[in-house]
């Protein structure tokens, strides 16, 4: 046996929708890694653009699964995590670019870090290359969502390995043991923020998320979603997470700050009513209250197998900054 084989197998799941003009970026930059055992997959959600064409004549290694429809983002994930083969599963988006040491430093990470179900990438901006998309994801008390390092320049202050609540769903990788203990993507969400209800689940169960500077990603960020999609499903979905995964303790304790988050997000919105975005947030945060009796069920579920304590859990939130509590 050589000694690749005795490496684990290292799978890529990249969701794909009308992206063909993304895909070779993502694609070449993979043939490039550095690590041995690498399976690619490409879970299409019925493009229309050629990409499946440009695949099967530009990327005969990759394996393509063609669904019929779209499946949205945790459709196409879903589906390639579970024909992925790998001890270790990453979610890549079709609109990154990785570097060439990217995987066998993911690889590491774990290898080291046995109590880490999740691995969080450096993750710096595709056209701005000093400037960070996020250092690993963060999640606040008052159930705000928060990239760590967004927009800041790079200057070395994220470059040591830290324990971060979540890994971003663009460049986010998982040991299988962690997917077949606590699941996959919740379908329900679509899109946005199911990295994070992954994320909660682990937590809750005692796997940690750890981020490494030294496997690093280019992402164009919000290039394959964004605007009023995204501003729909994040205002549902971060409903949904407060619902299914924050915990009955952690409620109690914090609800005031929780319901001014979320009270803020919508007077946000609402001052910006004339833009499309605003108002497809105050659609997503209405749309939420028709998913709780469905998220409620999920959530007798999952708080019932939690393992870790909820002093455990609290110190790993994020507090609300002082400038963004409106009791300072």
């Amino acid at each position: 046996m050589s000694a690749d084989t005795d490496l684990p197998l290292f799978s890529v799941v990249i969701p794909n929708w009308n992206g063909a003009h993304h895909l070779p970026p993502c694609l070449d930059a993979l043939r490039a890694q550095t690590y041995p055992r690498l399976e690619v997959i490409v879970a299409d959600n019925a493009s229309t653009d050629g990409s499946l064409a440009l695949l099967a004549e530009c990327y005969p290694e990759v394996r393509v699964i063609a669904l019929p429809q779209n499946r949205g983002f945790t459709g196409a994930c879903n589906t390639g995590m579970q024909a992925a083969g790998g001890a270790y599963v990453a979610l890549l988006n079709n609109d990154t670019e990785v570097d060439p040491g990217w995987a066998a430093a993911v690889v590491d990470a774990f290898e080291r870090y046995p109590d880490t179900g999740l691995v969080a990438s450096k993750m710096l901006l595709f056209n701005d290359r000093r400037r960070f998309h996020t250092a690993g994801d963060l999640y606040r008390v008052d159930g705000r969502l928060v990239n760590r390092g967004v927009w800041e320049e790079d200057r070395g202050q994220y470059d040591h390995e830290e324990y971060v609540f979540s890994a971003c769903g663009g460049s986010s990788t998982y040991r299988r043991a962690l997917l077949d203990d606590v699941g996959l993507l919740d379908d329900d969400f679509f899109f946005s923020c199911e990295d994070m209800d992954l994320a909660w689940r682990a937590q809750l169960t005692g796997y940690r998320c750890i981020y490494t500077p030294n496997a690093v990603v280019y992402h164009h960020l919000a290039a394959t979603g964004g605007g009023v999609t995204a501003s729909f499903y994040d205002g549902r979905n971060t409903i949904w997470i407060l619902i299914k995964d924050y915990p009955a303790a952690l409620w109690r304790k914090h609800w005031r700050k929780i319901l001014r988050a979320q009270w803020g997000l919508a007077w946000e919105a609402l001052r910006a009513w004339r833009g499309a975005a605003a108002r497809a947030r105050l659609r997503g945060m209405t749309a939420a209250l028709a998913g709780v009796p469905k998220m409620l069920r999920k959530r007798r579920a999952i708080q019932q197998g939690r393992r870790v304590s909820i002093a455990y859990l609290e110190s790993i939130l994020m507090p609300v900054p002082p400038g963004d509590d409106p009791r300072q």
